[in-house]
């Protein structure tokens, strides 16, 4: 080897070193956040993150089940919510790509047992992109309480929870909706003549290797599953029974953020689908909404770079989830956490991106709604508050403020029965953010409760004019002002 030879050869080595010393430094910073998250309670669970090159890290936090301080691992199956809905779209796109199917398809067209009256104007792009005004079945004030743990074959819960009268004219407005997947689900199963599971399984999971994904069925024993846990006012708690039947193409798959990284690389590719249809697929209409995706920017913790991202989060009994691809340098964020904290986990997310674009991340504050709760355990509703209010005044900076604080904190109390205090505590969050229009959504439920139909009319009212788009306020109203029957 000559001298110049040599020279080069050294450079590259010392170039490689200063790369992987930036990768591993990286890594290490983005361990420190998920780590202060954790030990603040704000999360538990598995994260992975990736790059252009690769998986930066990988890692599971805290528990996969607590009774038996079983650890969560980047391996443990979690339940996903709505990041169901992104392959449900798949299958759907999948079926197009067939010519089995066409988006502006009517809904009766594939499933002629439907009510004609609002089937025959709902079409298969309504159902993705949440624009086709039938009721969304977990909107009702009674559907978890009264419903969520029986089962019902599909045909028999679009009858009954996925048939409504329609809230708008299809196509006019954007409201969330789980029927229009729930739906989607029954269409996969009629045209590919398998069930929902088995259809995802063929097309999706098996050809990409995802092993360790698919469609949760409680009675099953399922290797690394996690359970389900939420925060109730003594603490951790199991998470309600739900049948797993019920989320079905809206909500009802797990998996492991491994699996959830193999299922990212592959959207780069065409295997799955055809590239004109995958840019269909994510293209946003109303509500920067596309098919199973939001389509959306993403502002990071220097408050000036935005990242152009695709994504979705999920929440069902126990579980929080969210998933956040950023195409342009294959990044991708995936946290997957079983203590219910989903009011973190974009948060948490906006800062490891951060991380990944050499800005400091925001560091997590710890929760004022957990100060207040343990001054419930000792003291009066007036000395909580008087707690909350002094620490608002001189430590401003080192809680988290936020109105979702008060806002769990006061259905923790709802769910324990201390309704008194959980109207307290959210008046508390109304007068703190009057402008928050789920404040008083969530204080019109509590009166709701309480049996004071007056004050219930009248906060829901005001979360409908501070949050015109609030479904759960409409139908709320309608109940409430309904002429009483004899």
């Amino acid at each position: 080897m000559n001298w110049l030879h040599a020279r080069i050869a050294s450079a590259l080595f010392v170039f490689v070193l200063a790369v992987s010393a930036e990768a591993a430094t990286r890594q290490q910073e983005i361990d420190r956040l998920v780590t202060k998250y954790h030990q603040l309670r704000q999360f538990n669970g598995a994260v992975l993150v990736a790059d252009e090159k690769g998986i930066v890290h990988k890692k599971g936090y805290g528990q996969a089940n607590f009774e038996w301080q079983l650890p969560n691992t980047p391996d443990t199956k979690f339940r996903l919510g709505s990041i169901t809905k992104q392959f449900t779209s798949m299958v759907i796109m999948q079926l197009v790509a067939e010519g089995k199917l066409q988006l502006d398809d009517t809904l009766t067209k594939h499933l002629p047992d439907y009510r004609k009256d609002t089937g025959d104007r709902i079409t298969i792009s309504h159902l993705l992109n949440h624009t086709s005004g039938i009721p969304s079945y977990t909107s009702s004030p009674t559907f978890f309480a009264n419903d969520s743990r029986d089962p019902y074959t599909v045909a028999d819960f679009v009858k009954k929870f996925a048939s409504g009268d329609l809230e708008f004219e299809p196509g006019t407005k954007w409201s969330y909706n789980n029927s229009g997947y729930f739906l989607l689900g029954a269409i996969i199963e009629k045209l590919t003549g398998m069930t929902y599971a088995q259809a995802l399984q063929q097309r999706i999971f098996g050809p990409l290797g995802m092993k360790n994904s698919g469609y949760d069925v409680h009675a099953t024993v399922l290797p690394k599953r996690a359970s389900g846990y939420q925060y109730g006012p003594g603490g951790l708690v199991n998470a309600p029974y739900l049948d797993m039947g019920l989320p079905y193409a809206a909500g009802s798959l797990y998996s492991t953020v491994e699996d959830l990284y193999l299922w990212d690389r592959a959207l780069y590719l065409d295997k799955l689908l055809p590239a004109p249809l995958k840019q269909q697929m994510f293209t946003p209409g109303m509500n920067q909404y596309a098919h199973g995706w939001v389509v959306k920017p993403l502002t990071l913790n220097d408050t000036k770079t935005e990242l152009a991202t695709v994504s979705h989060s999920g929440g069902i009994n126990g579980f929080s989830t969210i998933l956040i691809r950023a195409p342009e340098r294959k990044e991708l964020v995936v946290i997957l956490d079983n203590t219910s904290r989903g009011d973190k986990l974009l948060e948490l997310a906006a800062g490891v991106l951060s991380i990944l674009h050499g800005i400091p991340p925001q560091q997590p504050r710890q929760a004022i709604g957990e100060v207040v709760m343990a001054a419930l355990d000792k003291a009066s509703v007036a000395e909580a508050i008087a707690r909350y209010k002094a620490l608002k005044a001189t430590k401003a900076a080192e809680y988290d403020f936020s109105p979702v604080e008060l806002n769990r904190t006061g259905y923790q109390l709802l769910g324990a029965g201390r309704v008194a205090d959980a109207i307290a505590i959210f008046e508390l969050n109304v007068e703190m953010f009057p402008g928050d229009g789920n404040a008083y959504d969530s204080l019109g439920e509590a009166y709701m409760v309480s049996g004071n139909k007056e004050r219930a009319i009248a906060n829901y009212r005001r979360s409908l004019e501070l949050t015109p788009k609030n479904t759960n306020a409409v139908e709320m109203l309608k109940k409430l002002e309904a002429p009483e029957r004899n």
